[in-house]
């Protein structure tokens, strides 16, 4: 008899395994809010690839819970499945981590360990997925239904927290801890991965007293076999043999009439699951566009709290702790005073129309948040702007181009890129300068795609200038980039925050990234010497500036000019959307479970769980082929992903209005009608099929 909790019907063992959860959620949800910013920042992928591997991760995370579900059901019980799956996620775990760390090799070295890791963590979570829940129902009394039921909740609710928890912490340990120079990636994987070797040992100090059910084959196998004969039977009987009522007939040589009814039910169900990974193409893109997005986007709420742009996704777990509760004892009853049938099939249709808003409300967001955004210029083009450091008014000529017809001022803050046309891959271009009633002038090569800043320049023979390659993307983590230009004959060293400047006499430092914040006090060394601080003001979320460092009256000073925009929209114009997605989410994905499980017989519940994880893997592939394929503009890229979802809901509206509810008490009286009418079919298909025996033998008095 198994140890009670204080004197309950709940089992003791059921806190390891609610234990056992939690800090297995937090370990899956706290790495993978992380992954977009980690390929992007520290393996230095695109967006689109980034993208594209966040969800071809996500897709195998939702495809090996039916290979664990294969090896529990039929070889090892669910048991040792838990066990020794969990070990390979503890090493996946490990294996990320490792290949976070700097010196572990070259770029190369660490993208093989982080995708060895991500595909050992993804056969990890996904062969556990369908075992950790049904074990913990496992350990209840067949007569205690309703501490069962109440252990569900209570397991559901560890998993929220979980992902909540770790959607906060692991973020912050990235940004705000610093190693190897730069975002902790390791320490923020590694946590996790600790969190995992804790789930592991959890569950293996309670073993002792769960209640444990041997394998007993697996219904899914079986369910496949079936409908494989009777496809295979299908074509394989003579023409001649009578039509049977239903394809899945066809199995009845082999297979029991029950089952056979059973399926029928089940694909009735599954039908209607075939347009619903386009729901899940637009959900899972919170931890990857979504993420990429909220990089662009300015994250200060007041004067010190700053949210990380991985963090925005824990709103998704936040608003579902809120709305399931909202949902089941506001909205739906008031929905139901007003007369309107919300059959769960409606519900899971509103599911996918919020779903839909929420995208169109990132559509308006994004196309706010690009006009910050330097585009790159296209094949031969380049952009260029012009720095002008000679102390007075100079006019700059470029052949057969009209650009920069006015006069450009001393430390004038340039007033954006310019597109350049070059007509092929690199052209050098004469300029001429004027200055002071005199011409100087300028040759430079420029490169097709490039952006570059022209730094106009005195020299005791004349004006001269030179050309600065420019950085105009954004940075991915949301910090700014910060250069100078020191026009001073000596050395400068700077200290921004944690970044060291060196530039020697005249020269451009290189592009460095630096915390977003206030920087009234910088540290200045000036030819060994200490100089007066500095005030470089606010830098912003976003922006690229170059500071010029002038001398005027023997003091130092320090000319901000703006690169790139600061980020201008507010990180809290993606709630509206998150609320948006979290509703969609609650009306489909929760009313999407009950209601398969309630319209299957009670031993297809699995092959329903099955089919319905098969949902959002294919919703994640979806996505990949569109990153990868597409190549569309972000914000049409989410109004394709709206409109899609839109013509899916159409689609599965219709099927709906053909879909007949069956109550789950009616599941065996339905089963035994139906073998009632296949027994009489086959009771007239075997006295038809005697008749054309008899006709087809010879007479006893034919001579042959």
């Amino acid at each position: 008899m198994s140890k009670k909790v204080c004197g309950t019907n709940y089992p003791l063992s059921i806190c390891f395994i609610v234990v056992n959860e939690f800090c297995e959620r937090f370990s899956y949800y706290g790495m993978k809010a992380l992954l977009t910013l980690y390929f992007v920042n520290y393996l230095h992928w695109d967006d689109d690839l980034s993208t594209a591997v966040y969800h071809a991760f996500s897709s195998l995370c939702y495809f090996t819970p039916i290979l664990g579900a294969l090896i529990a059901d039929s070889w090892l019980g669910k048991f040792k499945t838990i066990i020794y799956l969990s070990i390979v996620y503890v090493i996946g775990h490990v294996v990320k981590s490792v290949g976070a760390i700097p010196d572990v090799g070259d770029n190369n070295v660490h993208i093989a360990l982080s995708m060895v890791g991500l595909i050992l963590i993804a056969f990890g979570t996904g062969g556990i997925k369908p075992c950790v829940a049904a074990f913990g129902g496992d350990q209840f009394d067949e007569e205690h239904v309703t501490e069962r039921q109440k252990f569900f909740s209570i397991f559901y609710m560890s998993i929220n927290a979980g992902s909540l928890l770790s959607t906060i912490i692991t973020p912050i340990l990235r940004g705000d801890v610093q190693c190897f120079g730069g975002d902790c990636y390791a320490l923020a994987f590694g946590v996790p991965a600790a969190l995992m070797i804790v789930a592991l040992v959890v569950f293996i100090a309670g073993s002792g007293l769960y209640k444990r059910t041997p394998p007993q084959g697996n219904i899914l196998l079986e369910v496949c076999n079936c409908i494989g004969f009777a496809i295979k039977n299908r074509w394989t009987r003579s023409r001649y043999d009578p039509p049977r009522k239903h394809w899945l007939d066809w199995a009845a040589e082999k297979y029991s009439k029950r089952l056979i009814q059973e399926i029928k039910m089940v694909l009735r169900v599954l039908v209607l699951y075939i347009p619903l990974p386009m729901f899940w193409a637009l959900f899972d893109q919170q931890g990857s566009r979504w993420t990429l997005q909220s990089t662009r986007m300015n994250m200060a709420f007041g004067e010190t709290f700053i949210i990380k742009p991985d963090q925005m996704q824990m709103l998704n777990a936040l608003l579902i702790l809120v709305f399931v509760p909202i949902f089941d004892l506001i909205i739906y009853p008031l929905v139901g005073l007003c007369k309107i049938n919300i059959t769960p099939l409606r519900k899971m249709a509103t599911g996918m129309i919020f779903a839909a808003l929420a995208f169109v409300a990132a559509t308006l967001v994004e196309i706010n948040v690009v006009k910050t955004v330097v585009n790159p210029a296209p094949a031969e083009k380049c952009l260029v702007q012009v720095l002008n450091l000679a102390g007075n008014d100079i006019s700059l000529k470029l052949p057969d181009s009209s650009l920069f017809s006015q006069p450009i001022q001393h430390l004038q803050d340039p007033d954006g890129y310019v597109t350049l046309p070059l007509g092929a891959s690199h052209k050098e271009l004469l300029m001429n300068i004027s200055f002071n009633e005199k011409t100087s002038v300028c040759n430079q090569t420029f490169y097709q795609r490039q952006a570059y800043t022209l730094v106009v320049y005195p020299e005791p023979t004349g004006i001269q200038c030179t050309l600065v390659k420019d950085n105009i993307e954004k940075n991915k983590d949301g910090n700014p980039y910060l250069r100078f230009f020191n026009t001073l004959p000596e050395a400068v060293n700077l200290t921004v925050g944690t970044q060291v400047f060196h530039m020697s006499g005249y020269s451009m430092s290189p592009n460095y990234t630096v915390d977003r914040g206030e920087y009234p006090e910088v540290t200045c060394i000036y030819d060994s010497n200490s100089c007066p601080r500095l005030d470089l003001g606010l830098l912003d979320f976003g922006a690229s500036y170059t500071v010029v460092l002038t001398e005027v009256s023997g003091n130092i000073m320090a000319d901000k000019l703006v690169d790139v925009k600061a980020n201008n929209v507010h990180i809290a114009w993606q709630i509206p959307q998150y609320v948006l997605i979290t509703a969609g989410e609650v009306m489909f994905s929760i009313t999407g479970l009950e209601f398969s499980y309630s319209q299957a017989p009670a031993n297809m519940k699995s092959v329903l769980q099955a089919g319905w994880l098969l949902t959002v893997a294919f919703g994640n592939v979806i996505v990949l082929i569109v990153a990868e394929g597409a190549g569309l503009e972000q914000w049409t890229e989410f109004l394709l992903f709206a409109g899609l979802l839109v013509g899916v809901c159409i689609i599965f509206s219709i099927m709906a209005c053909f879909y007949t509810y069956v109550d789950p008490e009616q599941l065996d009286k339905v089963y035994l009608e139906d073998l009632g009418k296949d027994e009489d079919e086959d009771d007239g298909m075997k006295k038809q099929k005697s008749t054309d025996i008899a006709l087809s033998k010879p007479s006893k008095t034919t001579r042959l």
